[in-house]
């Protein structure tokens, strides 16, 4: 199996995990889609997730508060949470207002642990 059917397959289970989830997308660290079911702006989505892993890690490494794991962005419409998926992905997950943030946090940790392994096994350049 392909890497994108595969980080594809777990992105589907993260949905069926949380129904509340709406979009998301798995990106390397220089912003390029690998697997995505968000329906538009598919590439800036991409960009800025690069762009906020980059600044995360910088100021946890800055305030030396340890290893970046995810950043959450509330909004008047919903979230966006950010995962680091080893040091090659990062994960976005897009979710509705209302969104239990407790299961989220869960979930897309748990999600960006297996992209992380499915990376390490597979070559990211498929």
């Amino acid at each position: 199996m392909e890497l994108r059917d595969e980080i594809q397959r777990e992105m589907a289970l993260l949905r069926e995990r949380i129904p509340d989830v709406n979009g998301s997308i798995a990106c390397s660290v220089d912003g390029l889609t690998i697997a995505s079911d968000l329906k538009e702006d598919v590439e800036q989505t991409g960009a800025l997730s690069s762009a906020v892993l980059a600044l995360s890690r910088r100021l946890m490494s800055m305030a030396g508060k340890g290893t970046f794991e995810e950043t959450l962005i509330s909004g008047t419409n919903g979230y966006a949470a950010f995962y680091a998926a080893g040091p090659k992905i990062v994960l976005t997950v897009l979710a509705r207002p209302g969104t239990n943030l407790g299961l989220l946090r869960l979930e897309g940790r748990k999600t960006a642990v297996t992209l992380a392994a499915i990376t390490s096994r597979i070559s990211i350049s498929q």
